[in-house]
């Protein structure tokens, strides 16, 4: 039996001594590249955490000490330390969840996985410690992989360094990266604090971290865009930058020496107050193909050799976020007004060939959403039009801004939403299903969910035209699928798809979900049923044509990939009574739930969204036997299909 199978708790960690420790740790990160390989997932920083995470469970005492992870994804050693070594449906339907998750083990505190709260979560609980005289309580938080750059994390130090009698330790993963190298003037100033000769003496007072990690250069470089200056700048004589912060400070530390980790973890544990473990690490460790990715260091992967790295299935059509990488730029190139913004993730939103080809022109701000948002805003009044690209689940961030900033001051910013609807793997922290409901509530907002790629381009050159208003683009996780032709388009841009000579049914399709309305109709089709399929193409406002449409059919069914609640349907509803339409209306979509991670296509059927589910139900509306209830036909129309029968 491997070391590794012999843990059961962290508690099994006590007893194995310092070179037993190694070996664990490389047996970690041998289960982890042939585990997460087969499913993929987050692997580049789960390896980039395994010593850190040992002398975390070796010097705290989870969950009696509670250990909160930022961001989550670099939770998969923990989990291994805490019982959990079944990562054969990692991500999958009931297997383990790619993020902590409280279902799953006592030791998981901390669920949602956006970046930058963890340190107010540890604000938080180690109150409610000291409030509660628990006194024996400790708290973690693992910070790392760019959460630094995010504004809520300053926020949350603010109060920290302000009450310095709780027992709560802040170890900071410096990596130097979030999804890609993390950028920006806190990272410049890091790079500089670094080659300074006070923090090369403070960092080579370590002599055993120094011996392992070699060259020192190898270590002072490694990492240099991190967002942790604010700490350092008072070992390094610089006080311009947070010099107000009384926080005690340890390291930097050899994130790879679990010797030294200890070390340093148990002076923090002993220290009584707030303390900064500051851990130097590498991305990828231990995994060749991991360090020669440049671009994110296998940040996140499908499935892989696990020898070479290379993906082992590659989708022949390209995906929704290159069909906008691609299209970004070629509009930059005929319009030099446009900008780019986002949030850390320049290469996930497909943000960076517009980088590469205008450099000047696309800003990363890091994990700051909120900032992103006002910026842009900011960069309208200037005579810019800014693009933001964010993934959907991270609009929710910014919504604020989006209102009061952008909205109010009728701004033309432009906001393209990557991973929109059911994402799938990620789970609940990561669906872009709240987008619609949340941001249609924003006066004079304009939303568009294209169904193709053809229409994605129609779409975006649409968007950044308007300069009064913001403007949304949502697409959904993967690869676009075939090109979707209408039968005819109105005049206000609806695309027509199917028309039937029977007006039964009105499927109005929200996005992708085209398709699903058109086998929908070809079910109905074979009943007798006559529908019509529409692609509003912008979903918000509610065009005037969808209304008109409405009113000469006997039931619409709107279909979206977004919550029911306040969602799409609810806006065609209400816009319909408003014009005192009495056409019935089904909201079809997911429920207000928190949806566990499973393929997309498991969760849509599970939420009903199927041709089979749709189609049934509405023949029973149709027939008068299920509610809402179809109008009923007009006298002439019923005789007709009587002689027709």
């Amino acid at each position: 039996m491997s070391i590794l199978e012999a843990i059961r708790g962290p508690r099994d960690l006590d007893a194995l001594s310092e070179d037993e420790l190694v070996q664990l740790a490389a047996e970690i990160r041998t289960f982890l590249i042939a585990n997460v390989a087969k499913t993929g997932g987050h692997l580049g920083p789960n390896l980039g955490v395994v010593e850190s995470t040992i002398a975390i469970h070796r010097v705290f005492h989870s969950p009696h000490d509670a250990i909160v992870f930022d961001t989550g994804h670099q939770s998969y050693v923990h989990k291994l330390l805490t019982g959990r070594q079944d990562f054969s449906m990692l991500r999958q339907k009931g297997g383990m969840a790619g993020y902590p998750q409280r279902s799953e083990s006592e030791h998981d505190i901390v669920e949602s996985s956006h970046a930058s709260s963890s340190l107010s979560w540890a604000d938080g609980i180690s109150r409610a410690f000291a409030m509660t005289g628990q006194d024996d309580r400790h708290v973690v938080a693992m910070v790392g992989d760019g959460a630094l750059t995010g504004g809520m994390t300053w926020e949350a130090l603010n109060n920290i360094s302000d009450d310095n009698t709780r027992r709560l330790i802040i170890v900071v993963n410096d990596n130097g990266r979030s999804y890609a190298p993390t950028i920006g003037g806190m990272a410049r100033f890091l790079n500089t604090v670094r080659t300074r000769k006070s923090y090369r003496s403070l960092y080579l007072s370590s002599r055993r971290a120094f011996e392992k990690m070699g060259e020192p250069g190898q270590s002072l470089y490694r990492g240099v865009r991190g967002g942790l200056h604010g700490f350092l700048s008072r070992f390094s004589d610089n006080e311009a930058l947070y010099s107000n912060l009384d926080i005690k400070y340890i390291g930097p530390v050899h994130g790879h020496d679990i010797e030294a980790m200890e070390e340093a973890l148990v002076q923090a544990k002993n220290y009584g107050a707030p303390v900064i473990v500051h851990a130097i690490t590498q991305k990828g460790r231990g995994y060749e193909p991991a360090l020669r990715d440049a671009a994110d260091q296998f940040h996140a992967v499908g499935q892989i050799d696990p020898e070479t790295g290379e993906p082992i299935e590659s989708s022949s059509k390209p995906s929704w976020t290159s069909v906008f990488a691609d299209e970004i730029v070629t509009l930059a190139e005929k319009n030099p007004k446009l900008v780019g913004i986002t949030a850390a993730m320049l290469r996930p939103t497909g943000l960076h060939k517009f980088a590469e080809r205008f450099p000047d022109r696309v800003h990363d701000v890091g994990i700051a959403e909120q900032h992103a948002v006002t910026s842009a805003a900011g960069l309208a009044f200037g005579g810019l039009h800014p693009v933001v690209a964010i993934y959907a689940t991270f609009i929710n961030r910014a919504f604020d801004q989006v209102l009061m900033d952008v909205a109010l001051h009728k701004a033309g910013v432009t906001f393209v939403l990557d991973r929109a609807g059911v994402t799938g793997p990620d789970g609940p922290s990561h669906h872009g299903i709240w987008d619609l409901a949340i941001l249609q509530v924003v006066p004079n907002i304009r939303l568009a969910a294209p169904r193709d790629g053809t229409r994605f381009r129609e779409e975006l050159a649409e968007a950044v035209r308007v300069d009064d208003a913001p403007t949304v683009l949502r697409f959904p996780k993967g690869a676009v699928g075939d090109d979707i032709d209408a039968v005819r388009r109105t005049d206000d841009g609806v695309d027509v798809l199917r028309e039937s000579d029977r007006k039964d049914v009105l499927l109005v399709t929200v996005g992708p979900m085209a398709a699903l309305g058109l086998k929908v109709a070809e079910r109905l089709a074979a009943q007798g049923i006559g529908a019509t399929v529409v692609d509003p193409r912008w979903v918000v406002p509610v065009p005037k044509s969808v209304i008109a449409l409405a009113a000469e059919h006997r039931i619409v069914v709107t279909i979206e990939d977004g919550i029911r609640v306040g969602g799409i349907g609810t806006r065609v509803r209400q816009d319909l009574r408003e014009a005192g339409i009495d056409t019935a209306v089904d909201e079809l979509g997911l429920p207000d739930e928190f949806i566990d991670h499973a393929t997309r296509d498991q969760i849509l059927e599970e939420a009903g969204l199927t041709p089979q589910k749709i189609a049934r139900d509405l023949v029973a509306q149709v027939l008068g036997s299920r509610i809402p209830i179809a109008r009923p036909l007009p006298v002439e129309e019923l005789s007709e299909r009587h002689l027709d029968a």
